[in-house]
């Protein structure tokens, strides 16, 4: 009876609804820790404060220097000119046909370069033979003033193509250089574990130098997009009749210092935005790995 009775209160406390559990927010941080990101916190905004003031007072140095005499306007121009030259261009339509022509030959040249660099660093790492014997070739050829190039990719492939080539000879061979490097210092345990369980090089090159090497093929993606942009705008300065190179020579042959000034401030925005662009593919690619490492 008393089983019975034990058996039909148990039945009933299980009909019954528990009241939810109190959901925290987390642990509180200790003081000492709270202090550490206040003082972070604090060193972050006293940098973006000291980068803030260092622009500005750059802008109004170099308005004030032409309009007081002490600097020639001819030479250097100044903020207000360069920002009314800019409105003009953007009203007219000039500044974004000359931008998006550099910009899009950046992209190309940027992509070529990859592209070829990745392919010949991964038939170096494939056959050390060859990388023996190109070696000395791609060291020297990295080391030779690439402006000397111009004038010779103008006369074998003209006007158009000339520019792209720059960009691609500007590029290319450090990124053999950063991306082979990158393959030579991934973890040998981890190739030798491969081999043991009968991997092919190529199997070794897929499953281990790849995925190893993608902190060196960002490193490379940040270097050459810059350099992309220098061997586009080289470039222009010979062979282009439109794009930024283009119009910082025009300017330079009409004493249009404002016209060059507002090239060189697009120039600055374009690096900015490709710059961006690979810094939110690194942090994309970083959170793959961190949550394909944590799988």
């Amino acid at each position: 009876m008393k089983d019975r009775e034990m058996k039909l209160t148990g039945m009933a406390l299980q009909g019954t609804r528990q009241p939810d559990p109190i959901v925290t927010s987390g642990p509180t941080p200790s003081p000492a820790y709270a202090a550490y990101l206040a003082d972070l916190e604090k060193r972050r905004t006293i940098v973006r404060i000291g980068q803030a003031s260092l622009l500005l007072l750059f802008l109004f140095f170099w308005e004030a220097g032409p309009r007081l005499g002490w600097i020639n306007p001819m030479l250097t121009s100044y903020p207000s000119a360069v920002a009314q030259t800019l409105a003009g261009m953007i009203a007219d339509g000039s500044l974004a046909l000359h931008s998006m022509s550099t910009f899009g030959a950046t992209i190309i040249g940027f992509s070529g370069g990859m592209v070829i660099g990745l392919g010949v660093a991964v038939a170096l790492w494939l056959s050390p033979m060859l990388y023996r014997v190109l070696d000395p070739f791609i060291v020297v050829l990295n080391a030779l003033p690439k402006i000397a190039l111009v004038p010779i990719f103008y006369i074998w492939l003209g006007a158009d193509a000339s520019i792209y080539a720059m960009a691609i000879a500007i590029s290319v061979f450090i990124t053999i250089i950063m991306l082979y490097t990158g393959f030579k210092g991934v973890d040998p345990e981890k190739q030798k574990l491969v081999r043991t369980f009968g991997g092919t090089r190529l199997q070794v090159l897929t499953k281990v130098i790849l995925p190893g090497a993608v902190p060196s093929m960002i490193a490379a993606l940040k270097v050459n997009i810059g350099l992309a942009l220098v061997g586009v705008v080289v470039g222009e300065f010979q062979a282009a009749s439109s794009g930024l190179g283009y119009l910082i020579v025009y300017g330079s042959q009409i004493f249009q210092m404002n016209l060059v000034m507002a090239s060189i401030v697009a120039l600055a925005v374009i690096s900015v935005v490709l710059f961006v662009a690979v810094q939110i593919l690194e942090k994309f690619v970083t959170r793959r790995r961190g949550l394909s490492n944590s799988a």
